[in-house]
């Protein structure tokens, strides 16, 4: 024989499971965000050519001086230039040349810097003058 029970109804004290929230490193769908791409993304291949475009930009100012103090000052004035263009190519063109250029003009400047101070220390005058 069975029994009958009554329906219980809802039940209004059940604790039912909060939903979890995901942490990311799983998505669980669409981005709630739009994504933006980058219209030029930096690459190895940018950076490459721009350091060698900077290196030989360099190499032909300096080959134009005659002494240390011109060469110098042609680095310094060819290493402006580099600048210039690497920052026109940030705003209007490929950042990862505009790296590349930055990166090898900053190193030419050294090499011209370290130069300069090893022949000031060995002479004591400073020869930019």
């Amino acid at each position: 024989m069975t029994i009958a029970r009554p329906d219980p109804g809802p039940d209004f004290g059940a604790v039912r499971p909060v939903p979890r929230t995901p942490s990311g490193l799983f998505p669980s769908g669409p981005p709630t965000r739009p994504t933006y791409r980058e219209p030029h993304p930096v690459t190895g291949a940018g950076v490459a050519s721009g350091g060698g475009a900077a290196a030989g930009w360099l190499l032909l100012f300096g080959l134009l001086g005659t002494d240390l103090t011109s060469y110098a000052w042609w680095t310094v004035f060819a290493g402006l230039l580099a600048w210039i263009t690497a920052l026109v190519l940030v705003r209007y063109g490929d950042r990862g040349v505009a790296t590349g250029v930055a990166i090898v003009t900053a190193g030419g400047w050294s090499i011209a810097a370290a130069v300069v101070a090893a022949r000031w220390a060995t002479s004591g005058d400073w020869p930019l003058w």
